[in-house]
């Protein structure tokens, strides 16, 4: 036997030429979520709006209708529109001079205005001032006054519609009403009231203004007259006498300057600093000619004499050139420079003395008189400090007084400006624009509730459409089974559009379906780098998704391309081919050790032989579960070279995966449009788990109509409608 073709220890398959290396899943495999990713592209909605589009357009058609039947039914309404001007209040934000002040408008101010204006307040009173209440229009005819008045403002309330300037402080406003005359009347009478009732709060406010102002002026006129009787009766009390306010202290006591004691003692306090300048000076005079000697004076005969000793010395220096110190002449001049120098010295020390007594009779006089002032302020200064006791109360009710006075004037300015302004001013509200009586009602706009019709119809159309798709979630495209499932598709099957044979179609090779299988087998000769698969298992997730067609299609090409291909049908539950003898298939080789070219069948495709099912037999998946298929498949690559199995559908039943075990090639089938993504994830998970390699998948009846099916009306040996599709040569036992 070959050695490539020998069982492994497990029952399995070795790698055989053709065949990947086994393992739990297929190179680039991923695990896949039991449910399908859905991602809504462009492209996909594209092709939900080429497959629901008669659902979008009934959609959108029910949408326009609905908008002609609104339209129809709407009650017109007219809308009367009005232009307010505000002009917020200026704020001083610098100084009180006109060339050093700037305005601020409050954008605060307008906010309040137009929220003034929507105000229920207004809207009775405009209510009020129009008398809606007696209009049945507006308020109708039952119930008492308050209750008409009520419904009046109700509708004043309702019908009006503020807009917000988003810059500048116009405020526009609109009332609709089904009657436009009706409309402008109640649009203009808001304007009136608005500003009236803006009037009567500042005039309101006003009046209590000056009534409190009233009663503070009287209090504050009454606490001032008794603070200034009290001051006035503890000052002659004390005896306390003021100059005058300018010269107060900071505690507005009297003993800073504004009495008696305190002027004296300051213009006293003066003239000692004066006298005290006055003895320093003259103490210093007199020191210093003390201190300076007797011939510091400098008399007219001094001077004198100085000048006749000075000239008797040049002569002396001048003959002592020539004249010795002895010489006679030279003695004479030397006694009269001594007798000079006697003269200078007894008329300077006369001088001094005379000098230094005219300073100490200054000195003397300077000092007594400093002496008397110190005396003067000595006692004024008594006098104050006694002053500065009792100027404390006197103090205290001076502040008093000056508190009162204060809020007296203050109260008296504000009371002055609020009476002169009279207590209402100019409104900062202005009409600019009065409402007028609208020529056509606004509403209800036709086009504008057509194309809103059919907008909605058309969202409404793509939502049920994405939402019913959604809710499908099946497989309809290559895409989608490359991302929902992570599958590669190998190939895409048309569906058939004619009632005839399919034998006949895959024998015409012009067909689409003939055409599509041909591009199918030759995508399977690159899947592997030994070409196509020797051993390929076919399944899918449920049953009739097109699976035996495929392999019967797949086999036949590859029949017709020269490879010697054998088709088993392992389908024991439910076959689709069968054989002229049923005493042979691969039930009878799951039972027994025969040979398998025994229960081969040949078929009308050359190279293409089948081994049919044979006897229905009561335990498929235990027969399936035993090493015996294994080493029918290795028997069968004996003598073909292709081996092709049509194996159950995957969803709950046990065969499947064990066929894909031993085959390990799996190719899944799903049909377009039928095969849910949950279904068929589950399958796949399934079929990876019993370790078999998924080569791809098989798109089968692509086009836009889509079934649905559920694999559990799957049961054991029905035919139901499902005809031969292979018309066998009779079978011959060879002699």
């Amino acid at each position: 036997m070959n050695r490539d073709l020998a069982f492994s220890s497990n029952g399995r398959l070795p790698a055989a030429p053709g065949q990947f290396p086994p393992g739990p899943a297929a190179p680039g495999s991923r695990a896949r979520s039991a449910v399908g990713h859905n991602q809504l592209d462009f492209a996909s909605l594209l092709r939900i709006v080429r497959e629901w589009r008669w659902l979008i357009l009934a959609a959108m058609v029910l949408g326009v209708a609905g908008a002609i039947v609104i339209t129809m039914l709407t009650t017109p309404l007219y809308r009367a529109v009005a232009t307010l001007e505000v002009n917020p209040p200026q704020v001083q934000v610098l100084a009180k001079d006109d060339s050093q002040s700037q305005s601020l408008q409050s954008w605060d101010f307008i906010a309040t205005q137009v929220g003034l204006l929507q105000s229920r307040a207004v809207a009775e009173r405009t209510a009020q001032d129009l008398n809606l209440a007696a209009n049945p229009a507006v308020a109708g005819t039952e119930g008492s006054l308050q209750d008409r008045l009520a419904r009046a403002t109700s509708a004043v309330a309702g019908g009006l519609s503020v807009t917000m300037p988003e810059e500048g402080t116009l405020i526009r406003y609109s009332y609709t009403s089904p009657d436009p005359q009706l409309a402008a009347t109640i649009a203009n009478g808001v304007a009136d009231s608005f500003i009236n009732a803006g009037l009567q709060r500042r005039f309101e406010s006003s009046a209590y203004a000056r009534q409190f102002l009233e009663r503070q002026i009287s209090k504050t006129r009454g606490d001032l007259e008794r603070s200034e009787q009290s001051l006035a009766r503890y000052a002659q009390a004390e005896g306390i006498i003021t100059l005058g306010g300018a010269g107060q202290g900071s505690s507005g006591s009297p003993e800073a300057g504004n009495s008696l004691q305190g002027d004296s003692l300051s213009a006293i306090n003066a003239a000692l600093a004066q006298a005290t300048a006055r003895r320093v000076a003259a103490e210093g005079a007199y020191r210093a000619s003390a201190a300076s000697g007797p011939g510091s004076a400098v008399t007219t005969s001094t001077q004198a004499l100085r000048a006749s000793r000075a000239q008797v010395e040049a002569e002396y220096s001048e003959k002592r050139a020539s004249l010795q110190p002895d010489h006679p002449e030279m003695i004479s001049l030397r006694e009269r420079i001594a007798e000079l120098n006697q003269q200078i010295a007894r008329e300077g020390a006369q001088a001094s003395a005379g000098v230094n007594n005219t300073l100490a009779a200054e000195y003397r006089g300077a000092a007594a008189a400093e002496r008397a002032l110190q005396a003067r302020v000595n006692s004024l200064k008594g006098q104050v400090l006694d002053l500065r006791g009792r100027s404390v109360r006197y103090g205290i009710l001076q502040r008093e007084v000056d508190t009162n006075r204060s809020l007296y004037d203050a109260l008296l300015g504000r009371y002055k400006e609020i009476g002169v302004a009279g207590g209402i001013g100019t409104s900062p509200i202005s009409i600019v624009d009065r409402a007028e009586p609208a020529g056509a009602p606004f509403k209800p706009n036709l086009p504008r509730n057509l194309l809103a019709g059919l907008a909605l119809g058309l969202i409404g159309g793509l939502g049920a459409a994405v939402g019913l798709d959604l809710l499908r979630d099946t497989i309809r495209t290559r895409d989608d089974m490359r991302s929902k499932l992570g599958l590669a598709c190998i190939g895409q099957i048309p569906r058939r559009q004619t009632k005839g044979d399919f034998v006949e179609d895959l024998k015409d090779p012009g067909s689409l379906v003939s055409e599509a299988y041909s591009a199918t087998s030759a995508a399977l000769r690159f899947t592997t780098e030994h070409g196509a698969p020797r051993v390929m298992m076919v399944t899918s997730t449920s049953p009739a998704e097109g699976k035996s067609s495929s392999v019967l299609a797949l086999a036949q090409n590859f029949a017709r391309r020269g490879v010697n291909v054998l088709l088993i049908d392992a389908d024991l539950r439910k076959p689709a081919f069968r054989a002229a003898n049923d005493e042979i298939g691969l039930t009878k080789l799951l039972t027994n050790e025969e040979e398998l070219l025994g229960h081969v069948a040949p078929t009308q495709f050359d190279n293409l032989s089948l081994l049919p099912c044979g006897t229905l037999p009561p335990n498929p998946a235990d027969l399936l579960a035993t090493a015996r298929f294994g080493m029918i498949i290795e028997e069968a690559l004996l003598h073909f070279q292709m081996v092709l199995v049509d194996s159950p559908p995957v969803m709950g039943l046990a065969d499947a995966p064990l066929i894909a075990h031993t085959c390990r090639n799996v190719l899944f089938v799903v049909e377009s449009g039928r095969t849910r993504t949950r279904q068929a994830a589950e399958a796949l998970n399934n079929l990876e788990a019993s370790g078999a390699h998924l080569i791809g998948g098989l798109l089968t009846k692509a086009s836009e109509t889509n079934g649905n099916y559920s694999y559990y009306n799957y049961r054991y040996g029905e035919l139901a409608d499902k005809r031969e599709r292979i018309a066998l040569i009779p079978h011959h036992q060879e002699g």
